[in-house]
């Protein structure tokens, strides 16, 4: 998986002297045309005008002056090279899926799009599989279930590959084998001087802990290796109720008082309309031998409106959550987190963080007419000491992001979801979204619940996320990007994602 680039990166620094010869204006997309003109696109092309739209909102969609679609490594380490060379901003779309204007697409810069880069190879021990950036996670799902196999990536099959591990990624086997970044254990990236290099726990081990969590700070990531688990039938639905203050109870009760490691479950409020609240259940169950497993009582002790908790797999599950994401529209997802050491403390970060939420929906309600809203909702996940333990257990190395609930308790990292429809919404939308995110977490510090943790596959643009790592976890990720791009071209040139700075 790995290869010499030594003399890719000697031709281009030597073609970038001719580039200034020839033609000081030329940019990036000039010198992608000129050295990969099979692999490069430009507007009015069916592959350009493809991929341009190829996102998971529509206010990701922007113009770039060209796309160029890699097939190997090698390949995007030579755009990389182009890019510097001509000293071009660029942008790199993995799955798509980070929903922040500029995360993944650029205006009147070259796109690098990982689509072709999709190898999927199972090891001969079925122990790992090695994956592409270029591919979703139901793709990763559905190629392991023909081997009885699962390994631990998104919960909706849509979601890319790249993005959820390398910003911790959230999982429906968490609290059995921590964050997902935590189950890679290789990754193949291109650098800044255009080496594709190795990267694990003996091989440069720095750079193996700050992949788990540090985003795109340190190079293009092209390949990763995961754990693998057997996986065969499961148990999995949606439990939906009405009454909102128990449903509110009853997260506090499994987040509080839940010790079995087979289990997962994202609870979601959704505001239907000015009058109508209804509450979502995600339960996962990771065993085909309980119909009705016990952790998950203070949720059947509700009575439901629907319920589709059955035996499914893997695989088929996260197509079905998959469903619910919904192609053209605008949607915004907002990070946050809640701790708490008993079940009071964590109900009441539940409570005031729901009902800060709550008393803003009028005020959106009044700017987004019914017609354009999608869905408006605010979710809570529990991340406490099997999640800690499934962590430890599989990456004794460590990762970057800080989590602790030996010391502060159980996390619930709650996300705000608004989908819209019509971009006239979308300026007032966002200034709704900030006014409430901050409203929401001025209500928690005043409460004494309040933690800077943001899930990065939750955060918006806006968020702040490192400093929720811990100071001595961001200086740490700061040197290391400082040790692997000591020129700083990728934080210059590559200004999407949540970057560590100069």
């Amino acid at each position: 998986m790995v290869a010499c680039t030594t003399n890719i990166t000697a031709a281009l620094y030597a073609l970038g002297g001719l580039f200034t010869q020839v033609n000081a204006s030329w940019d990036g997309c000039d010198a992608l045309r000129l050295t990969n003109s099979a692999k490069t696109f430009v507007p009015g092309q069916p592959v350009y005008d493809y991929e341009v739209e190829n996102f998971w909102s529509n206010h990701q969609i922007m113009a770039p002056a060209c796309v160029f679609r890699p097939t190997s490594a090698e390949d995007v380490a030579a755009a990389l090279l182009v890019n510097e060379v001509t000293s071009t901003e660029f942008a790199v779309r993995g799955g798509g899926h980070m929903g922040i204007r500029g995360a993944n697409s650029i205006d009147g810069g070259p796109l690098l799009v990982m689509s072709n880069l999709t190898t999927l190879e199972l090891a001969d021990d079925h122990k790992t599989v090695w994956v592409g950036p270029g591919l979703d996670w139901g793709e990763v799902y559905s190629y392991l279930g023909q081997f009885g196999l699962g390994t631990t990536g998104g919960r909706l099959s849509p979601v890319g590959v790249p993005g959820l591990l390398l910003g911790g990624g959230i999982s429906f086997h968490g609290n059995q084998h921590g964050w997902a970044a935590d189950n890679v254990v290789e990754y193949e990236i291109v650098l800044y001087t255009g080496q594709v290099v190795k990267v694990t726990k003996d091989v440069r081990a720095d750079l193996f802990w700050a992949l788990k969590g540090g985003s795109n700070n340190f190079g293009i990531v092209t390949g990763f290796r995961l754990k693998t688990f057997p996986s065969g039938d499961v148990y999995a639905g949606v439990y939906s109720v009405t009454d909102i203050p128990a449903l509110l109870e009853a997260i506090a009760n499994y987040s509080a008082f839940n010790t079995d490691p087979l289990s997962h479950m994202v609870p979601q409020v959704v505001a239907v309309d000015e009058q109508t609240t209804v509450g979502a259940v995600i339960l996962y169950y990771d065993s085909n031998e309980d119909a009705e497993p016990e952790c998950f009582r203070p949720f059947w002790d509700l009575p439901n409106v629907g319920n589709t908790f059955s035996k499914t797999t893997l695989s088929r599950f996260a197509d079905e959550t998959g469903q619910l994401v919904v192609p053209g529209i605008n949607d915004m997802f907002i990070a946050g987190t809640t701790v708490g050491k008993t079940y009071d403390s964590l109900l009441k970060g539940i409570q005031v963080s729901w009902e800060a939420f709550e008393a803003e929906l009028p005020k959106l309600f009044a700017i987004l007419p019914a017609a354009d809203r999608q869905l408006i909702s605010m979710d809570w996940q529990p991340l406490g000491d099997l999640w800690l333990a499934g962590s430890q257990k599989a990456n004794p190395a460590g990762n970057a992001l800080g989590f602790e609930p030996e010391e502060k308790g159980t996390y619930l990292a709650w996300a705000e979801v608004v989908e819209w429809r019509g971009e006239e919404h979308s300026e007032a939308v966002y200034d709704w979204i900030k006014t409430t995110t901050w409203k929401i977490g001025n209500a928690t510090q005043e409460a004494g619940v309040y933690d800077a943790f943001h899930y990065m596959g939750d955060a918006a643009g806006f968020q702040e996320i490192y400093d929720g790592y811990g100071a001595a976890n961001k200086h740490k990720l700061l040197s290391v990007s400082r040790k692997y791009d000591p020129l700083r071209l990728l934080q210059r040139l590559w200004p999407g994602g949540f970057k560590l700075g100069l």
